[in-house]
């Protein structure tokens, strides 16, 4: 309520003699955002503000919801990479019994144990990089 405008004025249109001498008709507009609704469509001054401040909520609800989509699909996008060939996540070498993860610059010379299923080493790696990049995106904002 503090940060909606309140105006008031005459309805235009059908409606006969009353049209012309009440003030039914409101206007509200959200300050912060810039959304102006406006309601004339019962002969209650209040009834039409009661109205327009339920359209008013649709609106900002719509607006919050389509700003945390657009946030979420930004992480998305950001997440995924171009798809380039030259865009690696791991690279496995045989003869030199090396796995490399690009990702976090992190070799193990252990592809044998790695193959068998021994990952802990790079998982712990993954999920220290994971927690710094965390840490640095909430220090930012």
């Amino acid at each position: 309520p503090n940060d909606v405008k309140v105006d008031v004025f005459r309805s235009s249109g059908n409606g006969g003699q009353s049209v012309n001498t009440t003030d039914s008709a409101v206007r509200l507009t959200h300050l912060p955002t810039g959304i102006v609704i406006s309601c004339q469509d019962e002969k209650s001054q209040l009834k039409n503000k009661d109205k327009a401040f339920k359209v008013l909520k649709a609106r900002l609800y719509d607006k919050y919801l389509q700003e945390q989509t657009n946030e979420l699909a930004q992480s998305r996008k950001s997440q995924v990479g171009s798809g380039d060939r030259s865009e690696r996540i791991r690279t496995y070498n045989f003869p030199q019994g090396r796995v490399s993860d690009h990702r976090i610059g992190l070799t193990l010379y252990k592809l044998d144990a790695f193959l068998d299923g021994d990952i802990t080493e790079m998982l712990e790696a993954l999920v220290t990089s994971d927690q710094a990049e965390k840490l640095k995106n909430i220090s930012e904002d």
